[in-house]
């Protein structure tokens, strides 16, 4: 599978000021599979040293007191040969090993000579151990996007139509309903790779189930990883809540809807693991609409989205057949399926993380704000044949100055109205790159 990942981790390989790096990702993203690929293709060999399954090689790192110690050790326990700017070295499963990440200055400082990668559960091990300042560079592995999913599937011609589209116009029937129908199937198997494999490789239907099945069995173990283990439960509680409150039309996040009389401050902390691990984005409602977003978080108010589509299309018990059900996988559960996907291809693409806007009397809300550079733009997500946006035109009147383009997330082609913007739902991966488009365009006229 062709991870875009790769590019950044070919750049990393050929920084002048290269540092460790830590990639982090939830269970089954393909963490060691992407470096292991990464290490095939650019390096003479790998050196993978697994601190989970071979746990007595963490004594190294809290003994060694510098990184030659630590390399030879290594290279007489594991029977593995490593070499300056030939060898990438991957310590995998690091997040019980925090003796790892404080080595990591020593490779930084004292042997820049090594490629060190380390694949890690994030929010895991910073707990336990902060990362020494300015030593280790960070690189983040999220489910597959749809876009990953089109080249593992083989679609290079889809792909290539998508990658080439350099004006706002229509996209062809030819190319429109084939792409419906793949985002159809991407709704069902999400971007975790195992599931995306076992449709990809196999046609297994049934198999997409067994494969998030077994992953949500693993994330809910994971729960135990938390410090306090009091929290293991209001975890679980949280998690278990969260497809139901996104099928609500008002998608808020409300505690009481975890448990009956549960307060933020008793579940606090366990939403904030969750958070951490990145098993869930949290989009915080904003109360103005200035830059940066961050400053005006409404840390009172926001919803929850899962980290994977798929996942939560499992969650929902929907069989991976309902793809065939008309359009019934972007409107069921309120369209929860579908504004999900688009916040986890928003939050993969965008440096800092969507808000949404929202007020009341009369009530008016906006799925998302994206902040982009220096604009920030307000964006609905429709996931039926009714595109009217009440609350993108009310946007516009409250917030005329700042609303430089409107987007829509929809079924309905690719068209730039004035300054409204509709992406369809199968090119939300390109977002970025068609604002850029659609503001050229819009100046020109």
């Amino acid at each position: 599978m062709e991870r875009q990942l790769l590019q950044q981790l070919s750049a990393w390989k050929e920084s002048g000021d290269r540092k460790p790096l830590l990639l982090h990702g939830i269970r089954r993203t393909g963490k060691t599979w992407l470096l292991r690929e990464f290490g095939r293709r650019c390096y003479e060999n790998t050196a993978c040293f697994n601190l989970e399954k071979d746990p007595e090689y963490r004594q190294f790192f809290e003994t060694a007191q510098n990184a030659d110690d630590i390399l030879s050790c290594l290279m007489m326990a594991g029977s593995q040969r490593i070499m300056p700017e030939k060898t990438l070295v991957i310590f995998d499963g690091i997040q019980d090993c925090p003796g790892v990440i404080n080595a990591m200055k020593y490779f930084c400082e004292e042997a820049p000579q090594y490629h060190i990668a380390c694949a890690s559960l994030p929010g895991t091990a910073l707990a336990k151990q902060s990362i020494p300042a300015g030593s280790v560079q960070l690189m983040q592995l999220d489910p597959m996007t749809f876009t990953e999913f089109l080249a593992a599937d083989g679609d290079d011609t889809l792909l290539q139509y998508l990658d080439s589209a350099d004006t706002i116009e229509p996209v062809q029937d030819a190319f429109f309903n084939p792409l419906c129908e793949k985002l159809k199937m991407y709704l069902v198997t999400g971007g975790m790779p195992e599931a995306v494999l076992r449709w990809t490789h196999d046609r297994d239907a049934a198999g997409i189930d067994e494969a998030l099945s077994r992953l949500v069995d693993t994330i809910k173990l994971d729960f135990g990883r938390h410090p306090k283990v009091s929290d293991f439960a209001k975890i679980s509680r949280i998690w278990n809540s969260v497809p139901s409150q996104l099928a609500r039309k008002n998608k808020k996040f409300v505690y009481k809807a975890v448990q009956e009389g549960a307060r933020a401050r008793e579940y606090g902390n366990a939403l904030q693991w969750l958070v951490n691990a990145r098993l869930v984005h949290k989009v915080y409602r904003s109360s103005q609409t200035c830059l940066p977003l961050s400053l005006y978080d409404d840390l009172s108010t926001f919803k929850l989205y899962l980290a994977d589509v798929g996942i939560l299309r499992s969650l929902y018990g929907l069989s991976p057949t309902v793809f065939r059900a008309g359009n019934r996988l972007f409107t069921e559960f309120k369209g929860a399926l579908t504004e999900n996907f688009v916040l986890q291809s928003l939050a993969a693409q965008f440096k800092v993380m969507p808000r949404y806007w929202s007020q009341c009397n009369p009530p008016y809300e906006v799925d998302f704000l994206l902040q982009r550079e220096n604009d920030i733009f307000p964006a609905e997500v429709k996931s039926d044949t009714n595109v009217r946006s009440r609350s993108l035109k009310k946007f516009r009147e409250l917030f005329p100055d700042q609303c430089r383009l409107r987007i829509r997330f929809s079924l309905g082609n690719l068209d730039l109205n004035d300054d409204l913007l509709n992406i369809p739902l199968f090119m939300v991966d390109q977002t970025d790159r068609l604002i850029g488009l659609a503001l050229k365009e819009k100046d020109k006229r």
